[in-house]
């Protein structure tokens, strides 16, 4: 069993978070997550408070051990969903897309843990002097928007330089993956793209089909030029993103054509026309689990590899 101090910060068996994927990440899957002693984070994305609340009054009714709501800082109802979240005394945020200081005070206040998503090193320590609990150092590797620093590279200096928990994100899927964090000095991972293909994400079947069916470098980058790339798997939709870049279109030409397409792919199963946002270990991914064995699997994994270390130190 592997239990450090995220989990007792989180109170929690297991440290794997779920990544709070929007349209992915609902009640069902982060009750699920948290059941099987991770923790599940729903995803707030750009819905308004009262959807919001919704899947966070089901998550109460589906487990009562801890879960989180992931909150994107620039979604135009952020603060009826800071309300909700505060007001249902969430346990843990996780937030993106902005800086979450001027509500830390607020979540303070009723006990909730802030967890701000990171892809720098002078953005970690921003955040630990804002007085958050624990930082997601979210490495290029990941799905949905990314930064430009990889997982391997920005964990470490992110390690050195704050002494809150450091989580790992981005190209992470198993139990090497959840070592070779720890070694790098996390404390804990986040899974996004993996739990996608659990059971209980309501994901359309075609989207977790062609996760299960990508190869090492089906998942490529879009919208570099807007500013704000994003990692989907190779389909129509890319093609036309790469059509517009090379063709010179504006970023608002670029943003316009993603606009409404991670919903068509994940709720309607329209894997050509809409963005299938996944990171790239979705060449890793093979079968359709439920979240208890996928964390079990995890964790039997890592304890394996730590056996096989153990012996070979052993015998040298």
């Amino acid at each position: 069993m592997i239990k450090n101090r995220l989990c007792e910060i989180l109170n929690i068996k297991y440290p794997i978070l779920q990544g709070g994927m929007a349209w992915v990440a609902t009640a069902e899957l982060a009750a699920a997550v948290s059941e099987a002693g991770g923790l599940g984070i729903i995803g707030a994305g750009n819905a308004p408070g009262e959807i919001v609340e919704k899947e966070i009054l089901k998550a109460k009714n589906m487990t009562n051990k801890p879960f989180g709501v992931n909150i994107m800082l620039l979604s135009p109802f952020v603060d009826e969903v800071v309300e909700v979240v505060c007001k249902n005394k969430v346990p843990v945020v996780t937030t993106g897309a902005g800086n979450p200081g001027r509500f830390m005070e607020k979540f303070k206040s009723v006990g909730t843990k802030v967890i701000p998503v990171i892809p720098s090193v002078a953005l970690a320590k921003r955040m630990e002097s804002l007085g958050a609990d624990a930082v997601i150092a979210e490495g290029t590797e990941a799905g949905g928007h990314i930064g430009e620093v990889t997982t391997m590279a920005l964990v470490p200096q992110v390690v050195d330089i704050v002494s809150i928990p450091v989580i790992a994100a981005g190209g992470i899927a198993d139990g090497r993956g959840l070592l070779a964090s720890l070694s790098l000095g996390a404390e804990g991972v986040q899974m996004g793209t993996r739990f996608i293909c659990a059971e209980e994400c309501i994901a359309h079947n075609r989207y977790k089909e062609m996760i299960i069916n990508a190869k090492d470098r089906d998942a490529v980058v879009t919208a570099r030029v807007t500013g704000h790339p994003v990692r989907v798997l190779r389909n129509k939709l890319v093609r036309e993103f790469n059509k517009l870049e090379k063709g010179g279109a504006t970023a608002e030409e670029i943003e316009g054509l993603g606009q409404g397409k991670l919903k068509i792919a994940v709720i309607d199963g329209d894997i050509e026309s809409g963005s299938v946002m996944a990171g790239q270990i979705a060449g890793m991914i093979t079968k359709i689990q439920p979240c208890k064995e996928i964390i079990e699997e995890i964790i039997s994994d890592a304890n394996e590899q730590l056996t096989l270390v153990s012996n070979l130190n052993r015998e040298a």
